[in-house]
């Protein structure tokens, strides 16, 4: 039983982690929108959208942004981001469900 829980937590983990990948990626879409002057902000729906990514993506982009220099005016910070997003999905989460799953079998 205990297992089972712990295996629901990491697939929650995965999934909220997926979840914000793609947040990022809808967020750094959205701002090449505005910026190319596709939509704008004076739309309502495109205003409420950005502003929930922001409030989304700004809190892990953000530590991102201070490091990283924006190139020629680019912010790479989101690449960056999703980058160590996917390193933590793909070999610190099944590595950290191993070991978490090895100690209570062998418990």
């Amino acid at each position: 039983m205990l297992i089972a829980i712990v295996d629901f937590i990491f697939f929650v983990l995965r999934s909220l982690l997926g979840l914000l990948i793609f947040a990022i990626i809808v967020s750094a879409i959205l701002s090449w929108l505005v910026a190319f002057d596709v939509v704008n902000f004076r739309n309502r729906f495109v205003y409420n959208v950005s502003r929930v990514l922001d409030a989304v993506t700004g809190p892990v982009l953000r530590p991102f942004q201070r490091i990283i220099p924006t190139l020629g005016g680019v912010d790479i910070s989101p690449i960056i981001a999703i980058l160590i997003l996917q390193g933590i999905n793909n070999f610190l989460l099944p590595a950290a469900h191993a070991s978490i799953t090895g100690l209570l079998i062998g418990a």
